[in-house]
C-alpha cells in the first residue's frame, strides 16, 4: 500500500461487496449449490475492515446458501455498521417488507453471458423485472451481476425499472476488448444516466491479464462518465480465485487509479452513504 494512497483513506469508509460463510455447524450451506467455499466468518470480515481502515461493510447473500438468509440477517442484527443484499425470487417466503429496517438495502440478480454462468440459488433478470415494483415499495435497490456481453440487450429495460440499479464487478468488462467495446460503452451510457451505480471491483476482470494496470483505463472511463455513482467492493473472501489476492492491495489499486483525495472520499464514503444508509 503506497503512503499516498493510504493517506487518502476516507474516515467512515465503506466496503460495498463481501460475503460471509459459516461457521458451518451453525449456518450450513444449501444442499443444492454450485460451489462449496471455505468458511469465512463474520469476525474475520470485521478484522479485515479494521485492517483496511474502513468502518462499514455490505454483505451480499451468497447463492451457496440458497433461500436461507439466516446468516446474513444474524450478521446485520449483530453489527449495526453492516448492510445487506438479499437474493429473492417471486414466491419466496422471505418478505421484502420490513427488510430495510433490518439493514437490507437491495436484492441481487444475475444475468451473465455464456452457458452455466448463473449459479444455482441465483435470481434471474426475469425475476428482477417481476419483483421491481415490490422492491421499490420496500425501499430496496436491485443489484445485478452481469457482463458487457449480456448488458446491451437488457439496458433499455433497466432504465425503465422503478428502482436504482447497482451493477457489480465493474460490469464484467472484457479487458482484451478494450474501452471502446460496445458492451462497455453501453455500461458507461447507463452510468451517465444517474440511475445506474457501478461497484469498482476490477480484479476478477483482470485474472487473465499479464498486468492488472490494464484495468486502469476502464476505471478512468467510469469516473469520467459519472463519479457520483461509483462505490468500491472488496469481493472478500475472493471465491474461486487462486492465488487469493491481498484485499489491502486491491483497495490501494483503486485509490492509486483514482488519483485524488476528493475522488477517493467520494467513492469510499460519500457515495455509499447515499446508497446504503
Amino acid at each position: 500500500m503506497s503512503d499516498a494512497a493510504s493517506a487518502w483513506r476516507a474516515a467512515e469508509g465503506w466496503d460495498c461487496h463481501a460475503h460471509v460463510f459459516g461457521p458451518y455447524d451453525r449456518f450450513p450451506l444449501a444442499a443444492e449449490r454450485s460451489y462449496t467455499p471455505p468458511e469465512a466468518v463474520e469476525s474475520a470480515y470485521l478484522d479485515l475492515l479494521a485492517r483496511l481502515g474502513l468502518d462499514h461493510g455490505v454483505l451480499v447473500h451468497p447463492s451457496a446458501y440458497g433461500k436461507d438468509h439466516s446468516l446474513l440477517l444474524h450478521a446485520l442484527a449483530a453489527q449495526p455498521a453492516l448492510r445487506g443484499v438479499v437474493v429473492v425470487q417471486p414466491g419466496d417466503p422471505l418478505a421484502l417488507g420490513g427488510l430495510r429496517e433490518r439493514g437490507v438495502r437491495g436484492a441481487r440478480f444475475s444475468h451473465r453471458s455464456g452457458p452455466g454462468t448463473n449459479f444455482a440459488g441465483s435470481a434471474s433478470f426475469d425475476d428482477l423485472c417481476e419483483l421491481a415494483s415490490a422492491l421499490a415499495d420496500a425501499g430496496l435497490h436491485a443489484e445485478l451481476w452481469t457482463d458487457c456481453n449480456a448488458l446491451p440487450a437488457i439496458a433499455p429495460k433497466l432504465l425503465g425499472l422503478p428502482v436504482p440499479i447497482v451493477i457489480d464487478h465493474m460490469g464484467g468488462f472484457d479487458v482484451n476488448a478494450g474501452v471502446d467495446d460496445p458492451g462497455f460503452r453501453a455500461l458507461l451510457d447507463l452510468l451517465a444516466t444517474g440511475k445506474v451505480w457501478v461497484k469498482l471491483c476490477a480484479y476478477r476482470n483482470l485474472l487473465g491479464a499479464p498486468d492488472w494496470q490494464a484495468g486502469r483505463p476502464f476505471q478512468q472511463r467510469m469516473i469520467e462518465a459519472n463519479p457520483e455513482r461509483l462505490v468500491w467492493g472488496s469481493d472478500w473472501p475472493h471465491l474461486r480465485v487462486t492465488p487469493v489476492p491481498d484485499t489491502a492491495q486491491l483497495l490501494s489499486m483503486l485509490e492509486e487509479w483514482a488519483g485524488s483525495e476528493v475522488l477517493v472520499d467520494r467513492v469510499l464514503r460519500i457515495n455509499p452513504e447515499g446508497l446504503y444508509r
